[in-house]
């Protein structure tokens, strides 16, 4: 099934937001990661810690001016719910670092049998640098990625041994694409769901890697 860019990304950040726990301190990374908490049920309370400084953050604000200054690490505006806090970025790497946040989610360029990331560079394109995400993934206690199945000409993202520089070796724990959902187990990658959009063949085709599948797969 085609879908498109936009259904891509609201698929995957809502099956991301049921993985959260209540009062658990999320980090979510730049780009796709951060509409996670456009889908957060009113019931759950979790805290958003933003790497630019804050905990507390909420959806995106779409009222917000021109010129707001309340933004996730993307820049993006967003409410603030009660409670919220703010402080410098001496801060906020302490907290990652110290193993304070529960669960970070990145985006990714591949991801591997393994469980290592590459999400911070192409060789030959220009990167202002790597940002927080290596610290994130060494920090948080929990680390989800959160990325289309394939690029824009249908290579896997997904791979038996990374080709791009890496962010990280062997930290990743879930894997959430539009077609599926895959746990990094010891043994390699396990599929548990698949959208039923897509049928099981569809996900095998499109992934470079070999996935475990158990008997009670989820589709």
């Amino acid at each position: 099934m085609e879908l498109t860019k936009e259904q891509c990304r609201e698929i995957i950040a809502r099956r991301i937001a049921k993985e959260l726990k209540d009062g658990d301190v999320i980090s979510l990374g730049i780009g796709l990661p951060t509409e996670v908490a456009n889908y957060i049920p009113k019931d759950l309370q979790v805290y958003f810690q933003s790497e630019n400084g804050m905990i507390g953050g909420g959806e995106r604000d779409f009222e917000a001016p021109g010129n707001a200054h309340i933004t996730n690490a993307g820049g993006i505006p967003v409410k603030i719910r009660p409670g919220a806090v703010f402080f410098d970025t001496l801060t906020s790497f302490a907290i990652i670092r110290g193993g304070h946040v529960n669960t970070t989610v990145l985006g990714a360029l591949q991801v591997d049998s393994h469980g290592n990331l590459a999400n911070w560079m192409i060789p030959g394109a220009f990167v202002p640098g790597m940002g927080g995400a290596m610290d994130l993934t060494v920090g948080a206690k929990k680390v989800i990625i959160a990325m289309e199945h394939t690029t824009n000409k249908g290579e896997p993202r997904i791979v038996q041994d990374c080709t791009l520089p890496l962010t990280a070796a062997h930290e990743v724990d879930m894997i959430v694409t539009e077609r599926c959902v895959i746990d990094v187990v010891p043994e390699g990658l396990l599929l548990k769901e698949i959208n039923p959009n897509f049928t099981l063949e569809e996900v095998l085709e499109s992934t470079g890697a070999r996935l475990i599948i158990p008997k009670n797969l989820v589709a």
